[in-house]
């Protein structure tokens, strides 16, 4: 019986590639050392699959920024902007186009679908000139053969990246995408030729955009793409990837019509539903179906005895020798290995699986449907199942009782918005446009040198304290230097926003090593929820209290909103999502109304996360909307009309969820706009009226170019074109912790005088 991983973690059990890159933007390393490092870890890699046993194992799944962007490499897809002027696609114009540079902005970045993953948006239009410019996927084939290893090159599907993609700058919002495919699948031809002259004998593509609602022309897409690449294909095994969901009926047929497919692969996690479609609607002859039974996107160890039992009634209906047991989807969103985790809870940790482990449970289980179980192995697995489900630990009856009695109130604020804003502005006394930013500033060396060391107890905690207020006193200057209206007070305290509170909250573990890509260097470290949440003690109050009184400008309380807590962390398992959502919700609303105890008038819970966690299919959205929503209101629902509430959001679509977003009924919402080409506006200027604040973010904060006053002061002026003058706010797109403060200080400068230019013009204008 074979075994397949969909995908693995790219950064290193250490973050290596993490370091690596950073060092190389910054001009302190080369590019030989950059591939130095990542060729390495790919080794490692594979050969770790290799002596594991794993029979498909996966190249082309290494990313210097994203796989996304790898294929517009490999089309050639470059916008003008970035003055590339053809041949082999090099890391300057590859990290132009992820990061932007000192001239030109990025392209947009948003969500992988429904995780915490993002992606660089190709840009395409009738004039794109598509040519085989990243030979990245043939050197990873050849560079992991020359090792000994046969491994299955993986590409992004032709159609999904068409899907994926955007109209670009200047073309049509109505262009047909997909009238690119006859354009793009010549490049794609070029590929698999090459490949198969290397040796290749399976590839591997990647098309997750089948299990979203597609309509007939999208469908006939697949079957057109797939038939005309089928005399490039012959002679290979192909593997068509789909993950994240249930794949629907109609997609499913559309599948398993394509001559040229070999193997299915499907996400039995989240698609558990698949399972039905295949017995109900047959499995093709002869085909492989590559079955996702180990979940791909979180860290429990898989329940061996369940997956096996689910891999013996497939068997049944495809053969024993076309069943092959793989992972959900890629490895990629969870964490490396759980070896490096020698201070973790063993209880705790005996429930646990990172990639590496996954591995080893994706082999066993093809192990034992060969006849060959461990029995040790399977026994070791059923104990901690059952140790999990019997903890004491787990469950607190008390938090269960305050979340069940929820049921039955919509937790709104008893004033409508707008009496709260006036009541608000009597108190704050604010200006037109008023300027803020989302809440962390750069995290500097020293900072981090700080937390690591009072973490490692080199430091008291009274050294501690006072470095933070240092840093809190220097954050709160520069802001009343620029002139900045309502401040933050910089997150000294924290290396990542939900880890921070995590920590402070009963039912979290957490990893010393347990990071997770994000997008380009950027890890993030989930915490581990395993038990019912409660807040023992306040955790913000004292930095909040400490801020405030460092400035007579409103200083924001900073909090993480119960959504995104839950979306970017790693979830329980064994209780609805949504129930957890509810408890987290509950110990934030004990912190928001301490906090305005405190005298904190202005308090900001971040929901950045909320539409990340849409499901996939439509059908699926008004439950997933209504449970997220109410959890908002329910963390603020108690407090005065005179405390203004913010919350923030970025990088994702959030037009289709724009009522939803009203009927959080916060204050105001901070919200990226500026990367994604100002989409955000357009629903505005289709007629959706919105009467709280709002600030759609003036500048990308993701890159290290600075935008001039006039760019900022242009883009205030659209935002102004479709939002009444008393509701707007002027802030970047999200936090600055990933800026330096020589990007972040004229940055800033810029932002502010742009608001004052136009206060002006409004002020003479009457």
């Amino acid at each position: 019986m074979a075994s397949h991983i969909v995908g693995y973690p790219r950064m290193g059990p250490k973050r290596e590639l993490k370091f690596a890159l950073e060092s190389f933007w910054d001009g302190k390393s080369s590019a030989e050392d950059l591939e130095k490092v990542a060729t390495d870890l790919r080794a490692s890699i594979w050969k770790q699959m290799a002596d594991t046993g794993i029979k498909y194992i996966p190249s082309n799944t290494f990313s210097y920024y994203d796989q996304v962007l790898d294929t517009t490499a490999m089309l050639g897809a470059v916008p003008e902007r970035y003055s590339w002027t053809g041949g082999e696609i090099g890391f300057s114009t590859y990290f132009s186009m992820a990061r932007g540079n000192a001239t030109v902005p990025a392209m947009e970045m948003t969500k992988w679908f429904d995780t915490n993953y993002h992606f660089i948006v190709p840009e395409l239009g009738p004039n794109t000139k598509f040519s085989y410019s990243s030979h990245k996927a043939v050197n990873e084939y050849k560079e992991a053969k020359a090792l000994g290893v046969d491994t299955v090159p993986v590409l992004i599907g032709p159609v999904s990246y068409l899907l994926l993609s955007k109209p670009a700058k200047g073309v049509e919002k109505s262009f047909p995408l997909l009238s690119l495919l006859n354009s793009i699948l010549p490049v794609y031809k070029e590929v698999i030729a090459e490949l198969k002259a290397a040796g290749a004998t399976w590839i591997q593509f990647d098309e997750p955009t089948l299990v979203l609602d597609l309509d007939s022309h999208q469908l006939a897409a697949f079957s057109a793409a797939y038939t005309e690449l089928e005399p490039a294909l012959s002679g290979l095994d192909v593997l068509v990837e789909i993950y994240f969901a249930d794949i629907p009926s109609e997609s499913y047929k559309t599948l398993a019509s394509l001559n040229s497919v070999t193997a299915y692969g499907f996400d039995l996690i989240r698609g558990a539903k698949t399972i039905d479609l295949v017995k109900s609607a047959g499995f093709p002859s002869g085909k492989y179906l590559f079955a996702g039974v180990v979940d791909g996107r979180n860290i429990w160890a898989d329940d061996l005895a369940a997956s096996l039992s689910t891999l013996e009634s497939l068997e049944a209906i495809v053969g024993k020798d076309k069943l092959v047991v793989s992972t959900s989807c890629s490895l990629m969103h969870t964490a490396v290995d759980l070896v490096n985790e020698t201070k973790l809870d063993s209880e705790i940790k005996s429930w646990l699986a990172f990639a590496a482990q996954k591995v080893v449970e994706v082999n066993a289980l093809a192990k034992a449907l060969a006849g060959q179980k461990d029995g040790a192995y399977f026994a070791a697995n059923a104990a901690a199942q059952a140790s999990r489900r019997s903890s004491p630990r787990v469950t607190n009856e008390e938090v269960q009782k305050a979340a069940a009695a929820l049921k039955g109130s919509d937790h709104r604020r008893a004033t409508n918005v707008s009496a709260r804003l006036d009541a608000q502005q009597k108190k704050l006394n604010l200006p037109v446009l008023p300027t803020t930013t989302i809440g962390s500033f750069p995290q500097t060396v020293e900072l981090r040198r700080v937390r690591r060391e009072y973490k490692a107890n080199k430091i008291s905690e009274e050294e501690y304290i006072s470095a933070i207020k240092e840093e809190i006193s220097k954050v709160v200057k520069i802001q009343e230097e620029l002139d900045i209206d309502v401040l933050v007070h910089g997150e000294p305290e924290r290396n990542d926003m939900v880890e921070y509170f995590g920590e402070q909250l009963s039912g979290f573990a957490f990893t010393a090593n347990g990071w997770v890509q994000s997008y380009g260097s950027r890890c993030v470290k989930p915490p581990i929820i395993y038990g019912d949440v409660s807040r023992p003690n306040p955790m913000t109050v004292f930095w909040s209290k400490t801020a405030q009184s460092m400035t007579s400008r409103p200083m924001k309380g900073m909090l993480t909103g119960p959504v995104t807590i839950l979306n970017w962390s790693f979830v329980r398992n064994d209780q609805p999502r949504f129930e957890t959502c509810y408890q987290i919700a509950l110990a934030i609303k004990k912190e928001v109304e301490d906090l305005e105890a405190a005298g904190i008038q202005v308090i900001q819970i971040d929901e950045a996360a909320l539409r990340e966690g849409l499901p996939l299919r439509k059908a699926e959205h008004a439950f997933y909307l209504d449970w997220a929503v109410h959890s908002f209101r329910i963390t603020n629902c108690g407090v005065q009309d005179t405390t203004q509430i913010h919350t923030h959001m970025c990088y994702s679509n959030f037009n289709d969820i724009i009522h939803s977003i009203i009927n959080m009924d916060a204050d105001v919402i901070t919200i990226e706009n500026s990367r994604s080409d100002e989409k955000l506006l357009s629903v505005f200027r289709e007629g959706v009226k919105y009467g709280a604040g709002i600030g759609p973010g003036v500048y990308d904060i993701h890159s290290p170019r600075i935008p001039s006053t006039e760019e900022i002061a242009d883009r205030i002026n659209k935002m102004l074109a479709v939002l009444d003058t008393n509701i707007l706010w002027v802030n970047p797109d999200c936090g600055l912790k990933t800026r330096k403060y020589t990007e972040v200080k004229p940055a800033l400068t810029n932002m502010v005088s742009a608001a004052k230019l136009i206060r002006t013009q409004l002020a003479s204008a009457k």
